[in-house]
């Protein structure tokens, strides 16, 4: 439960004593934390209070059961896109998902960790599978999505390139509203809007001078490409470069996917690309899941197609990556080729898998056969 210690626990007792959980310097002297509170929506905080009101141990026992309930939901999602597709009954879909989800390694570390990527995934997949028939709901869970701001901002933009502006304006006025009072509070602490700005400031710093958090750093388990192109050429990109060169690819080739009637491929495309684009862990690629299976599904009705359709298990597989990564696939891995390779693997995975993305979509917008109707359901 180290991320729940670090991330979520000592964070908001750090708030409710009167302090700002945001000064890496206070976190680390103050409270038995190894990470600093990152730059987390405000409104973690209030969202999470009951979480520390307690002990750690009853805290703990109460987000684990949370987090559980949340990755069932993630099931419930991508049970769902699945019945768009193949006649599945959802329960049933549930189910499966469900136990292979909570017997791979990104399944359970949330729960073992205590991470808060179950509801951060829910949210983000929500925004997508449901920005077309549900705006309103998309946008709360857009909102919800933003807790972690590199996942709401270039969620945010790949949603109004693609048209969805309601859930984009939506949702991130909803984290920004429900933000509001915490950094009002926190505002007073620091003294004024410029103690505050020089906190943020400091807890960047901080952050990318970390050996988890640096993109130069050779036992980091990033899995954007910066990252992942540093880990294997030694050379480090611009950040700023790759963070515009994918999300621009992979906005023009969603809306691209959406005018095919290919909406399903657009989701896993914005939800792999959203990951690859800027600073993430392998277990982020959580929100891409719904997306994935749907994807699964669109490929069944045409795995008789030669063709670019052939590439959806490809990039599916490659996805799979991360989840298969458990520690007994671990460990032999590490004896073999080491631990560079160790946490550089599910990083090359899914930037490969972002390109056979890419692929596909280039191929499916430049034909145009006709697409089978989809069950409905």
């Amino acid at each position: 439960m180290q991320d729940f210690r670090d991330a979520t626990y000592f964070p908001v007792r750090e708030f409710l004593a009167g302090g700002d959980p945001y000064q890496p310097d206070v976190m680390l002297e103050t409270w038995p934390v190894r990470q600093t509170f990152n730059l987390y929506q405000p409104y973690h905080l209030a969202l999470h209070l009951p979480f520390g009101l307690g002990s750690y141990t009853a805290g703990a026992a109460a987000f684990a059961l949370v987090s559980l309930a949340l990755l069932v939901l993630l099931a419930v999602l991508s049970a769902r896109e699945l019945r768009r597709w193949v006649p599945v009954p959802v329960l049933v879909g549930t189910a499966v998902v469900a136990a292979l989800l909570l017997s791979s390694q990104l399944g359970k570390a949330q729960l073992y960790l205590g991470q808060i990527n179950p509801l951060v995934a829910v949210g983000a997949a929500g925004a997508l599978v449901l920005t077309r028939t549900h705006p309103a709901w998309a946008a709360a869970a857009l909102g919800v999505a933003w807790i972690k701001p590199q996942f709401g901002l270039p969620l945010a933009l790949l949603l109004a390139a693609r048209g969805s502006w309601r859930t984009a304006l939506g949702g991130t006025g909803i984290a920004a509203l429900a933000s509001l009072p915490v950094v009002g509070i926190l505002v007073a602490r620091a003294g004024g809007v410029g103690g505050f700005l020089h906190v943020i400031a400091a807890n960047l710093g901080h952050a990318q001078g970390t050996t988890y958090g640096a993109v130069d750093s050779p036992i980091a388990e990033r899995v954007d490409v910066a990252a992942v192109v540093f880990r294997v050429t030694g050379s480090v990109p611009s950040e700023a470069f790759v963070l515009v060169a994918v999300l621009g690819a992979t906005a023009v080739l969603a809306r691209l996917l959406d005018r095919r009637e290919d909406p399903v491929l657009g989701d896993l495309l914005v939800g792999v690309g959203v990951v690859v684009a800027l600073v993430h862990q392998p277990g982020d690629v959580l929100i891409a899941l719904p997306a994935a299976v749907g994807a699964a599904g669109w490929w069944w009705v045409r795995r008789h197609e030669h063709g670019a359709a052939r590439l959806v298990p490809v990039a599916l597989l490659l996805m799979a990556v991360p989840h298969l990564h458990l520690y007994a696939v671990d460990v032999p891995v590490r004896a073999a080729l080491g631990d560079r390779f160790a946490v550089t693997v599910d990083g090359v995975a899914l930037v490969a898998c972002w390109a056979v993305l890419v692929a596909l979509a280039v191929l499916r917008v430049r034909r145009a056969a006709p697409v089978p109707v989809a069950v409905s359901g």
